[in-house]
């Protein structure tokens, strides 16, 4: 069995700003109008916003394409991981969180990060995309990165399932002056949620990866932050 590198580091988030000019025709003048058109008026034109397919491998720094994130994870998941390691949901395998170019003045590689709830470890994969291979792997407990859409629908389901449902079905109601009758219509993201002193009911998150949920429906906010995900031990709990 592989042993993991403890290791602490720090989670960044690069920042890309893209510029776009626009250019101006001129009409000329003495131009003959298109029949039915009246004179003088400007006609309509087509653009094509269709930048065309993505590239299947980016250049020096660029941001990873969806074909490197994908061969990047199935690198990273280790035939280990996919064995011992598990998801939100219990299935086998990690969590996958994010990928990220590595800053580098030759090649390309990838950070790739994943969350096993069979450890409660934050997993970081350092890929080589040109060598297809794993060039270093790093653990770490209680270090959490934002949560994946995966995580926050699971999130979502464990308190639908919970008897703090009610709770959740009363917000529902406050906010749109309706019956909550599904998920179908709610957008719904998380934070990470991590206890204080003052929280003994999730003390354990922090430990464990629990979320707070931000649910919206039909233009509301749901009043929802006492409600607390712990998705590790598949629990929820109200703060005091």
């Amino acid at each position: 069995m592989r042993q993991y590198r403890k290791w602490g580091w720090g989670l960044g988030i690069a920042s890309v700003t893209a510029v776009i000019a626009f250019g101006v025709a001129s009409w000329q003048v003495n131009a003959a109008p298109t029949p039915g058109a009246s004179p003088g008026a400007e006609q309509p034109r087509v653009s094509d916003p269709d930048p065309g397919p993505e590239p299947t491998a980016g250049t020096g720094n660029d941001a990873l394409t969806s074909a490197e994130v994908e061969k990047a994870r199935e690198i990273a998941v280790t035939p280990e991981l996919k064995e011992k390691a598990k998801d939100a949901s219990g299935a086998a395998g990690p969590e996958f969180l994010s990928a990220d170019i590595v800053d580098t003045d030759g090649g390309r590689r990838a950070e790739v990060y994943l969350y096993d709830y069979a450890t409660n470890n934050l997993i970081k994969q350092v890929v080589d995309l040109g060598g297809s291979k794993l060039t270093d792997s790093y653990s770490a407990a209680g270090l959490h990165l934002p949560a994946s859409a995966h995580e926050v629908d699971t999130a979502l389901d464990l308190l639908l399932a919970d008897p703090l449902a009610s709770e959740f079905k009363d917000a529902y109601a406050k906010a749109t002056g309706s019956q909550f009758a599904g998920k179908d219509g709610l957008k719904t993201t998380a934070h990470v949620f991590k206890a204080q002193a003052a929280d003994p009911a999730v003390a354990q998150c922090g430990e464990h990866r629990c979320l707070r949920l931000i649910v919206e429906a039909k233009g509301r906010y749901l009043d929802l932050g006492h409600l607390i995900i712990d998705l590790s031990g598949r629990t929820v709990a109200r703060l005091s």
